[in-house]
């Protein structure tokens, strides 16, 4: 018998959850639970900072594409391709390509368990707006986006300092858009 892999489907944005349950409906109506075991939308847990305020939401970590964990047949394929709102596998051409065992470890423990690295935040502003500092040394000044940097998850802005323009670097948690 054929080794069961995990396999990519590319979805419309937005559909995902909804393709899901459609190839999820397919399996039972076709017993097909011996060949396609799982299917999966992969989320993390995101801090957004919105009018100062950090509040964590579950988030698609690919949008517009949905894991199937199967064995690869034509049954399989003919399911998962021709289930309402797929538009394709990810492989060259109309072969799908699976994911490696190392590639999957990083997924679901990604969307399992912690990582031990710093949450990532998504922010409500961008290179040019207008914000203020609510935390820190810095608490109460205000400036225009310079620079952004979002492995560091910080914001650098120009102060005035001994009647200098200084960059100052500071973290997206202590920022907030003026509105």
């Amino acid at each position: 018998m054929a080794e069961p892999h995990w396999y990519v489907a590319h979805t419309y944005s937005g559909y995902e959850n909804k393709v899901k349950a459609n190839i999820e409906k397919a399996i039972k109506n076709r017993h097909l639970e011996e060949q396609i075991f799982e299917v999966m939308v992969p989320m993390q847990d995101v801090a957004e900072m919105k009018n100062g305020k950090k509040k964590t939401v579950s988030k698609k970590m690919f949008p517009g594409y949905v894991l199937v964990n199967m064995i690869m047949n034509d049954d399989t394929w003919y399911v998962v391709r021709n289930t309402r709102g797929v538009t394709g596998f990810v492989g060259p051409g109309s072969k799908p390509v699976p994911l490696t065992e190392a590639d999957m470890r990083h997924l679901v423990g990604s969307t399992v368990a912690s990582t031990g690295e710093p949450e990532e935040i998504v922010v409500d502003f961008a290179e040019g707006d207008t914000i203020t500092i609510i935390g820190g040394a810095w608490k109460g000044t205000s400036g225009i986006v310079r620079a952004m940097n979002n492995s560091k998850q910080t914001v650098t802005i120009n102060v005035e300092l001994f009647g200098r323009e200084t960059p100052v670097e500071i973290s997206y948690a202590d920022v907030q858009k003026m509105r």
